[in-house]
């Protein structure tokens, strides 16, 4: 009895809390009206129906200005969250990018390779080494072993017979940035000794890989690297993998 009781003054209560909010909301809601169109308004008739429809109308407005404000604010954020998520990259690094000329990146044959000259160029605004390999680039596999290799590190043999590599210019093992070496004749990293072939395949150091690399392609005479498309997945080569030869000189540190 005491426990249904209870029940009882606690659903009042709740009803009293919703009629007294429901009150209050109305009042929020409601347009002030004058003492003589109180009068008007309870008193029916044409003209109380003209001021009730103009206070629904003031009600409708308010909703709705405030319906528009919340989906402009609703709107603009989406919009600020896609554009983080998904920003138009055309032109900067991760794009694909131009990065000159053919004519611009002279071949060389591994042993004859220097920075800016011949067989390895940077390129800045696409964080790359382009490498241009003569078509007589000795090379250690032959046959569909050798296509089958190329395709794998994402080297692209021109129709000139020559070949195109674009390698990414971090470092596999802590990301520092790895300087080519003309003295060494490779890339050699600063930081902790990482070392990479002229194509960008592991020679010895810390680096669990190779250098990562990006799609390169040509659009007429003109070079274009890919900066969003990136090859991530070259392994240490060993014997079947090797593309080309370690260099015959020395690369201290």
């Amino acid at each position: 009895m005491g426990v249904a009781l209870g029940a009882y003054v606690l659903q009042l209560i709740a009803e009293d809390k919703t009629e007294r909010t429901t009150l209050i909301t109305d009042d929020v809601n409601r347009p002030h009206i004058t003492p003589q169109q109180y009068e008007v308004l309870h008193g029916g008739g044409a003209e109380a129906a003209e001021i009730a429809k103009e206070r629904l109308s003031r009600r409708r407005f308010l909703r709705r200005s405030m319906l528009t404000v919340w989906g402009l604010s609703t709107t603009a954020a989406v919009a600020g969250a896609l554009y983080m998520l998904y920003p138009n990259l055309a032109g900067q690094f991760g794009s694909a990018l131009n990065v000159g000329k053919k004519a611009d990146f002279t071949a060389a044959k591994p042993p004859d390779f220097k920075i800016g000259q011949a067989g390895v160029f940077y390129r800045q605004e696409a964080k790359t080494y382009v490498v241009h390999l003569a078509k007589d680039t000795q090379f250690l596999l032959n046959g569909s072993n050798l296509s089958d290799q190329l395709d794998a590190e994402t080297v692209v043999k021109d129709s000139d017979g020559t070949y195109w590599i674009a390698l990414y210019q971090r470092c596999v093992h802590l990301g520092c940035t790895v300087p080519f070496r003309d003295n060494c004749v490779s890339f050699k990293c600063p930081c902790h000794g990482s070392h990479y072939n002229v194509d960008g395949e592991w020679l010895d150091g810390p680096a669990p890989k190779s250098l990562d690399r990006f799609a390169i392609s040509f659009n007429g005479t003109d070079v274009v690297v890919d900066t969003a498309s990136v090859n991530t997945k070259v392994p240490h080569p060993d014997q079947t993998t090797r593309l080309i030869a370690p260099p015959s000189v020395e690369c201290s540190v």
